[in-house]
C-alpha cells in the first residue's frame, strides 16, 4: 500500500526511470547513451530530459578535469594528455635535467612551490634563467636512502615534486606515494622510469649549433620531444628549442617542423 501522499506510479513511468537510470549509468561508463535506451527514450515524451542530463553530465566531467591540470610550458602542453600536467599524477622524464626545468618553469611562474629531491646537479642559476622562482623552490639533493620519505613528506606541502629514485621502489611503496599524490593534488616528476606514469617525456634526434669550423661556442639546440601517455593510443612528438639562442623554450617553426604522431 502506498504511503499517504505518494503517488504510485504506473508501468509506463516505472519503465521510463528505469530506462533513464541505465541510460546515465551508461553515459558514466561509455560517454553516450546505449542503443536500446536511446531507442525507448526516443519514444518519450521526455526524451529532451535525457539529454539535457547527458549534456551536463558532460560538462561537469569537462570542468572536473580542467580543474586538475596545472599550467606547464606552452611549448610541451599540446604534446601532454589533457594539455597540461595533471594535479596527483605522476609522470617520468628520461634523463634530462632541461625538460624537467622547462616542466617546472610554467607551475613555478602560476605561483607553485616547487622541490627536487635527490638531483645534486640540479643548478638554481639556469633553472632561474628558464623562469623558475627560486623564492618558491626547495632543494633536498641528498636524501640518502630516505629519499622516497622525504619525496612523500615535501609532497604534503608542494605543489610540484622532482624526484630522481636512486633504486626501484616496491610495489606498496609506490601505491602509498600514488594515494598521498592523489589526495594531497601534488604533481609528481620523476627522473627515470615510473610505475603509474601519467605519461614519459623523453628527448631524441638532438641537434645543438654555434660550432662553426672547430670553434665557437654552444648556442642553441634542437630537440624532439615526445610524450607517451597511457591513456593515449600513439605517442606524440615535436621538435624544439631547448634552449634557442636567447636561452628560451620555443616551438621549431612549424614549417621547418610540424607536430607530428610518432610512429
Amino acid at each position: 500500500m502506498a504511503e499517504p501522499g505518494l503517488e504510485v506510479p504506473d508501468q509506463r513511468h516505472a519503465e521510463w526511470m528505469s530506462v533513464q537510470i541505465d541510460t546515465i549509468e551508461h553515459m558514466f561508463e561509455h560517454g553516450a547513451m546505449s542503443p536500446a535506451a536511446a531507442t525507448i527514450a526516443g519514444d518519450s515524451p521526455r526524451a529532451d530530459t535525457v539529454l539535457e542530463l547527458q549534456q551536463r553530465i558532460r560538462s561537469m566531467q569537462a570542468t572536473t578535469l580542467d580543474s586538475r591540470l596545472i599550467a606547464t610550458h606552452p611549448a610541451i602542453a599540446p604534446l601532454l594528455p589533457g594539455g597540461g600536467l595533471k594535479q596527483g599524477a605522476a609522470y617520468s622524464v628520461e634523463h634530462s635535467a632541461t625538460l624537467l626545468m622547462a616542466l617546472l618553469a610554467g607551475p613555478s611562474q602560476a605561483g607553485a612551490w616547487c622541490g627536487v629531491v635527490g638531483v645534486p646537479e640540479f643548478g638554481v642559476e639556469a633553472a632561474q634563467g628558464f623562469g623558475i622562482d627560486l623564492e618558491r623552490l626547495v632543494l633536498v639533493p641528498h636524501p640518502g636512502e630516505e629519499w622516497l620519505t622525504v619525496t612523500a613528506a615535501i609532497a604534503d606541502v608542494l605543489g610540484v615534486v622532482v624526484t630522481r629514485p636512486p633504486k626501484r621502489a616496491s610495489d606498496s611503496a609506490v601505491s602509498r606515494l600514488t594515494a598521498r599524490l592523489r589526495q594531497r593534488g601534488t604533481t609528481l616528476l620523476v627522473l627515470g622510469s615510473w610505475p603509474q606514469s601519467e605519461a614519459m617525456l623523453s628527448l631524441s634526434e638532438s641537434e645543438w649549433s654555434g660550432i662553426g669550423a672547430g670553434h665557437g661556442h654552444l648556442a642553441a639546440r634542437q630537440v624532439t620531444v615526445t610524450v607517451t601517455s597511457r591513456v593515449s593510443g600513439r605517442p606524440r612528438s615535436a621538435r624544439l628549442w631547448l634552449p634557442d639562442t636567447d636561452q628560451k623554450v620555443r616551438a621549431v617553426a612549424p614549417a621547418a617542423s610540424p607536430l607530428r604522431i610518432a610512429g
